[in-house]
């Protein structure tokens, strides 16, 4: 693959996936004018976001670039179970840490039942399953890929998930230390989730993975952060102002703990890669 061709097709994916983000918010938003339950446009919009994702990919990368979808990390669809396992254990294990090492206290949101539906609904649906699948068939599956035709699978490894970590600031508020620590710990992320796309050859087993994380980190139950946080059910907030505990203004995606996180389970990705090589 040549170099434009590597640039263009990564730019495609970026924009097919705000295309379609768009698309699926429109559509729900005219099922609420309509009087369909908002937590049920969630849902709708949470299907559309991931299924007109995959569809429209599938046909850039089988009409446009004329290769098998699963030479960009999209086969069959299939899970391992050691990555389910991984999925679960890494968001509830951080989250667990927080709640039985560290002071807070809970405070309430006081949403009633149709609000807290209507959160829980976009939570899992849509910020949480959808946008967990989605993120990784663009970047581990078309861009990693597309780049790693091109040059090699560390800058495959590397630049995607830099990106990724950028991607996270732009148009934020951030301190310049915030900023900074987003960028490394969603640049460590970005690694964790290429690194399970590589030793399980298909982006479900990463998007499982991110799936999940979304769903429990930021779903819209319980949330962990220096301050309560609006859009979740409870919060659990931290006595602790420390940027580097917290996660600064991003919350705990961005802390310490959650990059130690990160960091053992790209190990455990890096050495089931090279004892298979071996």
């Amino acid at each position: 693959m040549s170099t434009k061709k590597a640039i263009s097709t990564s730019f495609v994916a970026i924009f097919i996936l705000i295309i379609t983000q768009i698309i699926a918010q429109s559509i729900a938003s005219m099922f609420v004018i309509i009087k369909i339950p908002t937590g049920i446009c969630n849902i709708i919009a949470g299907i559309i976001y991931a299924g007109l994702t995959y569809l429209i990919l599938k046909m850039f990368i089988s009409k446009i670039i004329k290769l098998p979808t699963s030479d960009f990390g999209m086969p069959k669809f299939a899970i391992k179970i050691r990555w389910i396992l991984i999925a679960v254990l890494l968001p509830f294990v951080i989250k667990g840490s927080y709640l039985l090492i560290f002071n807070g206290k809970y405070v309430s949101s006081n949403m009633n039942g149709n609000q807290m539906f209507n959160t829980l609904s976009a939570g899992v649906a849509f910020t949480g399953i959808a946008a967990g699948f989605v993120e990784e068939m663009v970047f581990r599956g078309v861009i990693l890929n597309a780049l790693k035709k091109r040059w090699n699978i560390k800058v495959a490894v590397i630049v995607p998930s830099m990106l990724f970590g950028i991607v996270h600031v732009l148009g934020q508020d951030f301190s310049i230390g915030s900023c900074l620590l987003v960028i490394i710990a969603g640049t460590m992320v970005g690694v964790m989730f290429s690194m399970i796309a590589i030793e399980s050859g298909s982006v479900w087993n990463s998007g499982i993975v991110h799936a999940i994380w979304n769903v429990v980190i930021i779903g819209g139950g319980l949330a962990i952060g220096e301050k309560m946080d609006k859009y979740s059910i409870m919060t659990y907030v931290l006595n602790s102002k420390d940027f580097a505990i917290t996660g600064g203004e991003f919350g705990i995606e961005s802390s310490v703990i959650s990059l130690f996180g990160y960091i053992i389970v790209a190990g455990i990705a890096f050495f089931m890669i090279k004892s298979r090589k071996n």
